[in-house]
């Protein structure tokens, strides 16, 4: 077990990881070349200013999480968990021919449906993913699944993104886009059939179709476990931090550091490069174990790394070729390491999530980690576009940030030290 490709090797793992892959490279290249091509082509698709568009398919896309969680948590904890994935990849399949016909007809309402549908593929499949590995592992392989699942999914998340750059150049791209997301949709289905099967461990699950007493129950569930719900924060915490960072980009590279879309491209690379390498160190260095110890050690490195970016980029002069600029380069290494400690500190969290679940009600305590993270991404949102509007720089904005993660890895360094006591 020392080489950690070998679950790539079984039915318990491999199938269910190539889904999640594709489902992840679906999502973005759909959500990409229809953000790009709206924003460079407004007036072809929508009343709306370009600069309202892109935040809006956001916005749609992670309504669902707070609207659906619950009720998908409920769901996978009532029926085989194999079996609703089959039907997830059914609605992935529906929802890319109706993104087709809306490229087609340049419908963007029918695509906005699309952005809405999608969200609602991915909160029905994010409790079901992390719910079925402890489901078909062993407690020694939860943190090398979690690593590979991490890493491949931020790979996903890139290829995506810049495979519907791509193609949003061509001037059939959106079709293109549409047509690829079916056939990739027919392949996870496909491969989803030799999931082995995942049954309820507690069919009488009670399903609401009340919304929010379904989110409130869920919520409630994963606050009694002291312990994972605190997991559930750090990794709320995680996402906060990731989606302010991947938000900022494209306005950092060209106010700050001057650069243009391969920069930003540069950036982004290098960071979803850093979260695979930490994953992966994560797994070497936990050796089969959850070790908490990491996720300090990952808040830790997070914060400093962080502020460093932001100190650097804030004091940053364009002299000359950007690649050749010195300081570029140690900005370019900073957004690295964050990645890298981001992987070391995420890993081990889930790990803790699904370890310490109760089996019978472990998918709605995922849906609940849903729900959270969805929370404190919006919040993030929230505070970044109050403190710009009050004046605030972009890298003083991340500075805030990474000096509050520091806070929480030396607040999470006292307890853990404290408890060992």
């Amino acid at each position: 077990m020392s080489n950690p490709f070998y679950l790539f090797k079984t039915n318990r793992f491999a199938p269910l990881f190539t889904v999640q892959f594709l489902g992840a490279f679906n999502d973005n290249i759909f959500k990409n070349t229809l953000a790009v091509m709206v924003t460079f082509q407004a007036a072809q698709w929508s009343n709306l200013s370009a600069s309202l568009l892109a935040p809006l398919i956001g916005v749609i896309f992670i309504l669902p999480f707070f609207l659906f969680s619950g009720f998908s948590g409920a769901l996978a904890d009532k029926y085989d968990k194999a079996t609703l994935t089959r039907w997830v990849k059914g609605l992935e399949f529906g929802l890319m021919g109706l993104a087709t016909m809306g490229f087609t007809f340049h419908w963007f309402g029918m695509l906005l449906m699309v952005v809405f549908g999608l969200g609602i593929h991915s909160t029905l499949f994010g409790p079901i993913k992390y719910a079925i590995i402890p489901q078909h592992l062993g407690e020694n392989e939860l943190v090398t699944a979690n690593a590979l699942i991490e890493s491949g999914t931020f790979t996903a998340i890139l290829l995506g993104t810049l495979g519907g750059g791509m193609l949003s150049l061509y001037p059939h791209g959106g079709i293109i886009a549409g047509v690829m997301g079916m056939i990739l949709a027919l392949i996870g289905y496909s491969v989803s059939r030799f999931i082995p099967p995942a049954p309820s461990l507690e069919s009488l699950t009670p399903l609401s179709w009340n919304l929010f007493s379904q989110t409130v129950t869920t919520l409630r569930l994963s606050y009694q476990n002291k312990t994972v719900f605190g997991a559930i924060v750090g990794l709320s915490w995680f996402w906060l931090v990731g989606a302010l960072l991947l938000s900022s980009f494209p306005a950092l590279v060209k106010t700050l550091l001057h650069g243009d879309e391969t920069t930003v491209t540069m950036v982004l690379s290098l960071f979803t490069i850093g979260i695979g390498v930490g994953s992966f160190a994560c797994e070497r260095l936990s050796h089969h174990t959850i070790r908490l110890s990491l996720v300090i050690v990952g808040a830790l490195g997070m914060g400093l790394a962080g502020i460093d970016f932001a100190l650097t980029a804030h004091h940053f002069h364009a002299v000359g070729i950007l690649e050749h600029n010195p300081t570029f380069i140690h900005i370019l290494v900073d957004l690295t390491a964050i990645g890298i400690f981001g992987g070391l500190y995420s890993v081990p969290l889930y790990a803790l999530m699904q370890n310490r679940s109760d089996p019978k009600v472990r998918s709605r305590i995922i849906a609940s980690n849903n729900i959270l993270n969805a929370l404190f991404m919006v919040i993030g949102s929230v505070m970044m576009m109050g403190l710009l509007a009050r004046g605030w720089g972009i890298a003083e904005v991340l500075l805030l940030v990474s000096c509050l993660t520091m806070g929480i890895a030396l607040m999470m360094g006292y307890w853990y030290y404290r408890g060992k006591r």
